[in-house]
């Protein structure tokens, strides 16, 4: 039986809106990479798969990372891109599956940065690029990005987000987080410049705020743009954007100016305090000191091991934690969260979520990574 307002996950079932944009429900699928698109064309079947948990009641679906119209944008053929016209027609069919399915959906723009290594196809002559040329643990890999370099890749996010916006998209989503491009420029240990696009936090943050400014400038006013950030790497979970919230603060500041509708917060556990001697979680934080919007993402539904842990292990992971996540949306820490895992292994967890069916929950295993089920 659907849920009334008197339930006790009733919160999740409210709709919400932001510019143009109205999703049923508080449920997001949080963009995952799935390398299901060859030569970058995503087919009938990632229409299909995004279909289903439209079909089944999420209410936004954030797609995979899309690399966007730069030689050294990607690390494989079978990224999906956001350019060429074989691709964009498989975006077209992607946002005619969902909107027909009754969903909304907002494309992620991506560039992997250094993260691409010499040799990665799909244009194996092209050198990876990154601000100051470096690896995730500070090791030389390539020059610094000169400034023709930095104009090409953000009229590239340009591009791509005007591309989305013709092709039905219901907004776009800049990938900030876990060590891509953008994230690059943003850390400390990666981002070395200089010049005005090093520095302080706020310096480090120029290149991500020019960028969401030139996607304003080719998107309608109320065309959404998010943006998704971490705390944390990929190999390092100790690891801190930002150390106390006057730092969140300066980080924040010059991406509100230059448009962001919406702010991604990306933790390893979306209930962990940011900061210490505050309980508030990073959405929460960043909710408070920007005034925008937030997702909160990181183990959404789930109880076990850690993300890369349970990938390298096989191991299950159950569904959990539902209680936390209605507690943070009715604190007003968060608008929307984000779910992963639980809606990879099982396209149907919002409607179950719903309906109280939790015990036709289908458990994420590592198997669900190898199709588009």
């Amino acid at each position: 039986m659907p849920t009334s307002t008197a339930d006790p996950i009733a919160a999740l079932f409210r709709p919400f809106t932001i510019g143009r944009l109205t999703v049923p429900n508080r449920i997001v699928m949080a963009p995952m990479t799935r390398t299901h698109s060859p030569d970058g064309i995503p087919g009938r079947d990632v229409a299909a798969y995004y279909a289903r948990r439209a079909e089944h009641g999420a209410g936004l679906i954030i797609t995979e990372g899309t690399v966007v119209d730069h030689p050294a944008s990607a690390n494989s053929p079978a990224v999906p891109r956001i350019f060429g016209a074989a691709p964009l027609a498989g975006w077209a069919r992607v946002v005619d599956a969902v909107r027909s399915a009754g969903g909304r959906i907002v494309l992620q723009l991506w560039h992997v940065g250094t993260d691409r290594k010499p040799g990665d196809l799909p244009n194996p002559s092209v050198p990876p690029v990154g601000p100051s040329g470096l690896s995730s643990s500070g090791e030389p890999v390539t020059a610094p990005m000169t400034q023709a370099q930095i104009d090409d890749v953000i009229a590239a996010f340009a591009r791509g987000a005007a591309e989305a916006e013709r092709l039905g998209f219901d907004g776009v989503e800049l990938h900030g987080a876990h060590g891509y491009l953008i994230d690059q420029f943003f850390w400390e240990r990666t981002n070395r410049r200089t010049d005005r696009y090093g520095g302080d936090l706020a310096g480090r943050t120029r290149f991500a705020a020019e960028i969401v400014a030139a996607c304003r400038r080719v998107v309608a006013k109320d065309f959404p743009i998010f943006l998704r950030f971490s705390q944390w790497k990929m190999d390092d979970y100790t690891a801190h954007l930002a150390e106390t919230p006057a730092e969140l603060e300066s980080f924040l500041a010059p991406l509100l100016t230059a448009g962001v509708d919406v702010f991604h917060c990306s933790t390893r556990r979306f209930w962990l305090p940011a900061f210490p001697d505050s309980p508030l979680t990073l959405a929460g934080w960043t909710r408070k000191l920007s005034g925008r919007p937030t997702i909160a993402v990181g183990s959404v539904g789930l109880d076990g091991p850690e993300f890369l842990d349970s990938i390298r292990t096989g191991a299950g992971v159950g569904n959990a934690n539902l209680g936390s996540v209605v507690q943070l949306l009715e604190r007003g820490e968060a608008d929307l969260v984000a779910a992963g895992r639980a809606l990879l292994a099982d396209p149907a967890w919002t409607a179950k979520i719903r309906d109280g069916r939790h015990d036709e929950l289908v458990p994420f295993h590592v198997q669900a990574l190898g199709s588009l089920q």
